[in-house]
C-alpha cells in the first residue's frame, strides 16, 4: 500500500480507505463474507471526475456549447482513457482480487482497472476532499489534457458517429423527425438517431440538420461515456444490423 501511496502522491489519514477501493467484488462472492468491496466507492469517484472534468473543460474552453463540451469530456472520462490511467500507475498489481478473478485475466481486465481507478478517486476525496481528488485529477489527466486537440474526434459528429458504429457492424445511423413546430420562418426540430432498431440520441434545432448534428453528438457522448456498452456488445459475426 505504500508503494501505491507513492505512486499516487497521495498517503491516506485512513487506509481502510484505500483497501476498500483496491477490493473486488469477487473476494466477496468466494469468501461468504461481509467485507467491504470497491463498487460504492466507484460510483462516488465517477461523480467526482466527472466534476473535475467538467470544471476543467468548461474553464479550457470559454466559447464552446454545451454539446461540444459534453463530447469532449465524454472523451476524456470514457472507459478506455480510465483505463489507461490506470495502467499508467501500475493499478492492476494491487488490485484485491477472488482467485478465479485472477486466475482469469483479471488484473489486466479493463473493467477491473477502470472500476478501479474510480473507486481510488472516491477513497481520495473521502480521504482528503476536494481539493485531495482535484489535484490527483489534473496531475493523472494532464498528458490527456494536453492531447485532446489531438486525440478528439476532427469529423463532423454524424461522420464519425457513423465510423463508430460501422466498425461494430455494418449497419448505418438512421435519423428521424419526430416533432416539428413553429411557422415557416421559426421552426424547431426534434430528431432521434437510431441504430440497429434501438434509439441511441436525441437532438433538437432549427433545422433537421442541426438537429441531427444535436443528436449524433448526444450519441457519441454516451457511447464514448460507456452507456451504449449493452447495445454494441449484441454485434454478432457478420451481421448486417
Amino acid at each position: 500500500m505504500q508503494k501505491l501511496q507513492k505512486i499516487i502522491g497521495h498517503t491516506f489519514k485512513n487506509p481502510a480507505l484505500l483497501t476498500e477501493a483496491l477490493t473486488h467484488p469477487s473476494i466477496v462472492h468466494e469468501k461468504c463474507a461481509a467485507i467491504a468491496h470497491n463498487q460504492r466507492l466507484e460510483f462516488l469517484g465517477d461523480a467526482v471526475l466527472q466534476l473535475v472534468l467538467t470544471d476543467r473543460v468548461y474553464r479550457l474552453h470559454p466559447d464552446q456549447p454545451e454539446g461540444e463540451l459534453t463530447q469532449l469530456r465524454a472523451h476524456l472520462a470514457n472507459r478506455h482513457t480510465l483505463f489507461r490511467r490506470a495502467t499508467a500507475i501500475g493499478l492492476g498489481e494491487f488490485l484485491l482480487l477472488g482467485k478465479g478473478e485472477e486466475s482469469s485475466g483479471g488484473r489486466q481486465r479493463l473493467s477491473n482497472l477502470a472500476d478501479g481507478y474510480e473507486a481510488l478517486i472516491g477513497a481520495i476525496y473521502l480521504d482528503g476532499g476536494l481539493r485531495a481528488a482535484r489535484k490527483f485529477i489534473l496531475k493523472q489527466f494532464a498528458e490527456e489534457f494536453r492531447d485532446l486537440n489531438r486525440a478528439r474526434p476532427r469529423q463532423n459528429p454524424k461522420g464519425r458517429l457513423q465510423e463508430l458504429l460501422q466498425a461494430l457492424a455494418t449497419a448505418s445511423p438512421q435519423y428521424r423527425v419526430i416533432h416539428e413546430s413553429g411557422p415557416d420562418h421559426d421552426k424547431h426540430f426534434e430528431v432521434v438517431v437510431e441504430w440497429r432498431g434501438q434509439q441511441i440520441g436525441h437532438g433538437h434545432g432549427s433545422s433537421k440538420k442541426l438537429a441531427e448534428v444535436a443528436a449524433a453528438t448526444a450519441a457519441l457522448a454516451a457511447l464514448e461515456a460507456g452507456q451504449l456498452s449493452a447495445l454494441t456488445a449484441r454485434k454478432s459475426p457478420g451481421s448486417a444490423g
